[in-house]
């Protein structure tokens, strides 16, 4: 599974794609998300087009730019990102197929694009969606939550939302954010984690909670032991991925799994 870590700060981020990450998030999205998110406590980053050529100068790493949800500012951002060495973008708040289609022909093979899907009408319109061309296809837990009007973060990994787009998308698939393996609250990271090897998941995010678990702590060591746990995850028996799957949905729900005799 690729690890993709969200940062701006150079020495940090080479040093995690060194160890083993696949490479760096740099975030633009702003546009109406402060009013969307208001009081939610989500990130909302502040990341520039500075910060995307100083990433794109500091490691080999894939090198991904979450642009602005699609509007009349499209058109000068992905030139931009492309200009400052983006090797994909990623378009969230994606409702509809044309908002894809416009924003590829923009792209015009000069990048990859990736797309968040992370509102009610992006997940019914998965399946169109994901026979576009796209490098990866990702479910964005808080703003599905925030535009459900729901409370809970994880109900769509629990409520077979996730696992019916997983079952449209072709390529590249993600969802949810991994920090170290017994980090994680109020849902265990190890058990989120088993979750997304389930899922056949094909990459990750490392944000704000993996940035803060690994103060003192040595990316090299913590990065391997993070890939050898998702490793070690997805060699797990039958028996053993619906005993994780149950304890997962019973940290999220609340409800204790029933015990077979």
């Amino acid at each position: 599974m690729d690890l993709f870590l969200f940062t701006v700060d150079p020495g940090w981020g080479a040093e995690v794609v060194a160890a083993g990450a696949a490479g760096i998030v740099v975030d633009w999205e702003r546009r109406g998300k402060h009013r969307r998110q208001l009081g939610e406590g989500t990130q909302i980053n502040s990341d520039t087009p500075a910060d995307l050529s100083r990433m794109r100068a500091a490691t080999g790493g894939r090198l991904l730019c979450r642009i602005n949800g699609f509007g009349p500012w499209t058109p000068a951002e992905v030139d931009d990102a492309v200009a400052r060495g983006a090797d994909e973008l990623l378009l969230p708040m994606v409702r509809t197929p044309e908002e894809v289609d416009r924003t590829l022909d923009l792209v015009a093979g000069r990048c990859g694009l990736g797309i968040l899907v992370e509102t009610q009408d992006g997940v019914a319109r998965a399946a169109e969606l994901a026979r576009r061309p796209l490098s990866r296809v990702y479910v964005g837990l808080n703003d599905l939550r925030i535009d459900r009007g729901a409370t809970q973060l994880f109900t769509p990994l629990v409520d077979g939302t996730v696992d019916a787009v997983r079952a449209v998308v072709p390529g590249a698939f993600g969802v949810g954010g991994l920090t170290l393996p017994e980090g994680g609250a109020p849902v265990p990271a190890w058990l989120l984690a088993a979750e997304l090897v389930r899922l056949g998941a094909d990459f990750t995010f490392l944000r704000r909670s993996f940035t803060a678990d690994m103060a003192g702590r040595d990316p090299f060591v913590e990065v391997p032991r993070l890939l050898a746990v998702l490793t070690g995850l997805a060699t797990a028996t039958a028996v053993e991925v619906a005993e994780r799957r149950a304890a997962f949905v019973a940290a999220v729900t609340g409800v204790p799994a029933v015990q077979s005799a």
